[in-house]
């Protein structure tokens, strides 16, 4: 059976496996299996964080470069799917995605809402899950400023139970 030549991350951009040279495909294959046998986040952790930077520095890779290798993005995903199931860590939603902007491309919030047209008070409900905007004045407000909503499909780790599919 040959093994899939493209993994999807949570934020379901697709990473290409195929330029794995052998033993780095061997390594992924223990990582899969490990995230797969539901193991305590934290030792999975311990696990991952040791395993990839022992292989890489054998091979003569800096420390500081091991966090950009492609084993290190895919077991640090298997890692957020763990802690989602186990209701450690909260999954992306708008309202981190928008705070993420808020605080990337804003000097404030003021300066969100002003470019925007929420009120700060709004913008802070709804930051905190309090309040929701309506799809429209959501949609509205991001193309104010560049921005547009996009559907994607929700990582089988962060859906709900009965929502996961199955085959």
């Amino acid at each position: 059976m040959r093994q899939a030549s493209v993994y999807v991350d949570l934020d379901g951009h697709e990473l290409c496996l195929e330029h794995l040279d052998p033993d780095e495909r061997k390594l992924l294959a223990r990582i899969r299996r490990r995230a797969r046998a539901s193991p305590d986040w934290d030792a999975f952790d311990n696990y991952w964080t040791n395993a990839v930077p022992t292989f890489y520095e054998a091979r003569g890779l800096p420390r500081k470069e091991v966090p950009g290798t492609l084993l290190w993005r895919i077991a640090q995903d298997l890692s957020s799917c763990l802690g989602i199931a186990a209701g450690l860590v909260r999954p992306d939603d708008y309202q981190g995605d928008l705070e993420d902007l808020v605080r990337g491309k804003f000097a404030s919030q003021r300066a969100f809402c002003e470019a925007t047209g929420p009120s700060e008070a709004m913008l802070s409900h709804v930051l905190a899950g309090r309040k929701d905007l309506s799809l429209a004045k959501l949609t509205g407000a991001l193309a104010r400023i560049g921005y547009r909503l996009r559907i994607v499909p929700m990582p089988e780790c962060a859906r709900p139970r009965e929502q996961k599919q199955t085959g």
